[in-house]
């Protein structure tokens, strides 16, 4: 009786085929799947429906108003209060106000030179500008090089002061935060950030600084980033064709209806009075900058965005760059949210439709269900419909809504319309990394306070070649790897027993994991 008390009850078509261990598979599947499989399965494809409605719904209104925009709106320099500021032969410089620039550096060695010069070459009465590199370099030859550089500027007359620190404690935000604490930045009104690749036009500040001086609500300008390695690689391509929309739509968005957008860390100038009151520069998480942003606008700050205010920077040109810097941009923005979602719920100063713009379109679909759904839905939930025919997904959410949503992506670089495909299968393979990240932001785990600083290669397509030269071993990202082959099983799957035709697209999106996989996106041309 103990014996058979302790036997493992099997059904009885699985006890005729134990010895058929392809047919026992065969047969435990079909056992599981109707109760649990497909209703988990359905319960996914719903989910990541309503999501896709969400992100639709999201870039309609965004493509209607930026139409409108284009249209109706008055320029920036229309809506607020503009004068150029012109020396006076009276009072001399007075007019103009004490700006100070601030160029964060980490071992730059390719790229120094550029920025520091460009900020050298502004247009701007020489006793009412200081320009600050705060060089956290742990090279001790680039940390001589860049001070040396510094001291060539300063012989020219340039007010330019060479910063470094004995540790890195909070990254960049800590090193701007100890450059406003400096004793000769304490006149200054403004403060503009531009990172070490970022190269300004003279006339930036001229452009700029108009907008803070006669406009008291005002806290922040931001220009536009324009690309001078762009058509370096397909890798570069594709981050413009995403961040020429990011700009082109996202940023004049949010700054012509609320006037509110995220600081893109560089490329702007702040009101330090705003900074200050706003509790100045934080480094709970790797946004520092969109951090700021928000706890001024929570504050009744306005932003103001330029998209003719151009300022040449650089695309990471290494799949590996790209893909730490993706973490920091994805993880950073979702661990934001979970810190204070619940602050601006709470706040009074604001109304609340831009609460609601905030919270909902800022940061939950653009910042969370953006990633998400483009991941688990086309990376997924639709490759595993084909291995459960059961579950259907309606052609609406499986071609219609994301044909559209692409057309509305691909606006901000018209140039660029004939590698829309390919784009969107780079975006799929990005947003598993997205996804991670996202996830590890709202969860606050792991690599939640990972900083790794953007490597810069410099203008040369020769230095992108040099650095693709390294071992395939140090290439291999096995993440890709494994989808590849996940979705490469269900194209074979498709084209033998399917019925939608899916296996064109999972075996080209198989193609584009496998490349990423390997490492060789950055190495296209």
């Amino acid at each position: 009786m103990a014996q058979d008390s302790q036997r493992i009850v099997i059904p009885e078509a699985l006890q005729l085929s134990r010895d058929d261990i392809g047919v026992q598979f065969a047969l435990m599947w079909e056992f599981v799947k109707a109760p649990l499989i497909v209703p988990l399965l359905q319960l996914g494809v719903v989910i990541c429906l309503i999501m896709s409605l969400m992100l639709f719904c999201e870039r309609v209104y965004m493509g209607i108003v930026i139409v409108l925009v284009k249209l109706f709106w008055k320029k920036p320099e229309e809506r607020y209060n503009w004068q150029a500021l012109q020396e006076d032969m009276e009072s001399g410089n007075s007019d103009f106000p004490a700006v100070l620039i601030q160029i964060p550096m980490f071992n730059e060695r390719e790229v120094y030179k550029l920025s520091i010069g460009a900020a050298s070459n502004l247009s701007w009465p020489a006793d009412r500008l200081v320009i600050q590199v705060l060089d956290d370099s742990t090279d001790p030859e680039i940390k001589q090089m860049v001070e040396l550089e510094c001291q060539r500027w300063a012989s020219k007359g340039i007010n330019i002061r060479y910063q470094i620190r004995e540790n890195r404690v909070g990254y960049k935000a800590g090193a701007l935060k100890e450059g406003l604490k400096r004793s000769y930045a304490k006149h200054c009104e403004y403060v503009a950030i531009f990172d070490a690749d970022f190269q300004p036009e003279p006339d930036y500040l001229r452009r700029a600084i108009p907008f803070l001086v006669n406009n008291p609500e005002i806290a922040l300008v931001q220009g536009r980033w324009r690309f001078v390695n762009a058509n370096e690689c397909l890798l570069t391509r594709m981050q413009e064709m995403s961040l020429d929309y990011h700009f082109t739509v996202e940023q004049e968005v949010g700054s012509a209806t609320h006037a509110f957008f995220g600081f893109n860390g560089t490329a702007g100038v702040w009101r330090i009075a705003a900074i200050n009151e706003a509790g100045g520069w934080k480094d709970r998480t790797t946004v520092e900058d969109m951090d700021l942003a928000v706890r001024a606008s929570l504050r009744g700050w306005k932003f103001v965005y330029l998209g003719d205010l151009q300022v040449k920077s650089e695309l990471p040109s290494t799949f590996k760059a790209f893909r730490f810097q993706q973490h920091r941009w994805s993880c950073g923005p979702a661990n934001l949210f979970r810190k204070m979602v619940m602050e601006i719920v709470r706040n009074k100063k604001v109304r609340f439709w831009k609460k609601v713009y905030v919270i909902y379109s800022f940061f939950f679909v653009r910042k969370i269900i953006a990633h998400m759904v483009t991941f688990i839905f086309y990376c997924v939930v639709l490759p595993l419909t084909i291995l459960v025919p059961e579950v259907q997904v309606p052609i609406w959410g499986a071609v219609y809504i994301p044909s559209v949503i692409t057309i509305l992506n691909s606006v901000g670089t018209p140039r660029s319309i004939h590698l829309l495909f390919y784009w969107i299968l780079f975006e799929n393979v990005m947003s598993l990394h997205r996804t991670k990240a996202t996830l590890i932001g709202l969860l606050e785990a792991g690599r939640v306070n990972e900083w790794v600083v953007t490597e810069k290669l410099g203008n040369t397509l020769q230095k992108v070649a040099d650095a693709a030269k390294n071992k395939t071993s140090d290439r291999l990202n096995k993440t890709e790897l494994v989808f590849a082959l996940f979705l490469f099983i269900c194209g074979c799957y498709d084209y033998v027993h399917g019925k939608n035709n899916y296996f064109i697209y999972l075996f080209l999106q198989t193609i584009t994991f496998f490349i990423a996989g390997v490492g060789y996106i950055g190495t296209i041309i």
